[in-house]
């Protein structure tokens, strides 16, 4: 049999019988066009592999812009490069935004071993530590997240994701995308793996994730301030707790980020977390002492990043936005029967934020019944939008309303060229993703 094992650098001097090999978004026509366009509203697979094996490593990044106007270049002039258009404007080339939304309106899903529900589905963002779809630079020892400063801290800024979890199968893994955007997205991406030439070990599990939202928590006293001794009152139920993670089976929960936008105004906390483990009541095999100190931080969240611990995105950098991040790397809480890990939202649940966590853990037998809630109800919570308005037309002078007019020919003419471009990357992509598809299936 065979163990995939942690890869430290303890396992790095020891001898497998595994094969390394990689799914990427490269042009296999040799070109430099190295990434998918996913569809709106469809689902592409980014990996189908053969196992017995073991995925070692995630790296993506993407774009997604939105064309506010026409371009000066022909945009199927673009068929075979960089999108370098795609990422930046070139002021008076073209005239394009980011989609602020995107990463939480795109999923990725992962099956495991032929199973017809995923293991893995969350908000792409989100899964990788990007929440309220506003990257934020950390480097922890699963996951990592690299932002240049002028994408950084922004809706919908571009950045590189990595994810370093194991995750092992047998028979098969699936990793698929799926666009719920009404406009095309581009995918960059590599799946590095392991193949085997023996079935796993009777005691390794199946890697998941889920992604959870409340918006907003229900708080019994959101008006109230934070500490005051008003809200200063026993909670010795957990009843309304924030739920992170609630599952049934034999496993190990190995952590979560956390995303809060706080409306109140002075601090997001106190609240405690409650793991309750198999059979547990109250009080719980976990009970803590503060939002704070579940992620190892104390007297407030500090602008820190670490290798099990701390802040992807602090709110002294974007007010009003948290993203935190601990990991049990060290210290897994294994359950037997079934695991719900909670925290307060709020001192006995006093607040009323928007709250959204994606949890980790490893599971001996595939979850069921994971699902995330519609993609309207996943929007961050945001100032506003990018969407220009137009002026009244009855306040416009002729010169102004023709050069309106000729404004909205062209940009019609350049839609209509663009889509040309589109479809034939849509093309390229399915082709790409079928060969993908090949490779992973073959010896």
């Amino acid at each position: 049999m065979s163990n995939p094992g942690f890869s430290m650098l303890s396992d790095l001097s020891r001898m497998k019988n595994a094969r390394s090999r990689r799914l990427s978004s490269w042009d296999q026509e040799g070109r430099n066009q190295d990434y998918w366009l996913i569809p709106a509203g469809e689902t592409v697979r980014l990996a189908d592999i053969r196992g017995p094996g073991c995925i070692t490593h995630l790296w993506t990044t993407q774009f997604c812009r939105r064309v506010l106007g026409p371009g000066l270049i022909d945009p199927t002039l673009g068929n075979y490069v960089a999108p370098v258009f795609e990422i930046h404007n070139a002021l008076g080339l073209n005239w394009e935004v980011a989609d602020p939304h995107y990463y939480r309106k795109v999923l990725i899903k992962m099956y495991w071993d032929n199973a017809d529900e995923p293991s893995v589905i969350a908000p792409l963002g989100d899964f990788f530590g990007v929440g309220h779809s506003m990257p934020g630079s950390y480097s922890a020892l699963p996951m990592s997240v690299s932002a240049k400063p002028e994408e950084s801290f922004i809706f919908g800024g571009s950045a590189a994701f990595n994810c370093y979890f194991q995750m092992p199968f047998n028979e098969r893994a699936i990793i698929e995308v799926e666009n719920q955007n009404d406009v095309p997205y581009g995918q960059y991406f590599y799946v590095d793996y392991e193949q085997y030439d023996a079935p796993l070990d009777d005691d390794i599990a199946y890697f998941h994730a889920h992604w959870r939202r409340e918006n907003p928590c229900k708080g019994w006293a959101p008006g109230l301030q934070v500490n005051s001794p008003e809200v200063n009152i026993a909670n010795l139920t957990g009843e309304g707790n924030y739920t992170i993670l609630e599952t049934e089976g034999k496993g190990q929960y190995v952590g979560c980020n956390l995303s809060v936008a706080h409306f109140q105004g002075s601090w997001w906390g106190e609240g405690d977390e409650m793991f309750f483990i198999d059979d547990d009541q109250w009080p719980p095999s976990i009970h803590g002492t503060g939002t704070e100190d579940y992620f190892n931080h104390a007297w407030g969240m500090q602008d820190k990043k670490d290798l099990y611990n701390g802040s992807a995105l602090h709110e002294s950098k974007v007010p009003g936005y948290q993203v935190s991040y601990r990991f049990h790397l060290t210290d897994p809480v294994r359950f037997d029967k079934r695991l719900r890990v909670t925290i307060e939202h709020g001192h006995a649940n006093q607040l009323s934020d928007d709250w959204a966590s994606t949890a980790y853990w490893y599971q001996a037998v595939p979850a069921k019944g994971l699902t995330v809630p519609p993609v309207e109800d996943r929007i961050p919570s945001t100032p506003g939008n990018r969407t220009p308005t137009l002026a009244d037309p009855s306040t416009l002078s002729d010169t102004q309303a023709t050069a309106i007019a000729d404004a909205a020919k062209r940009n019609a003419e350049y839609q209509r060229l663009r889509d040309v471009e589109i479809r034939r990357k849509l093309e390229r992509t399915r082709e790409r993703e079928a060969r993908n598809i090949q490779f992973g299936q073959s010896e």
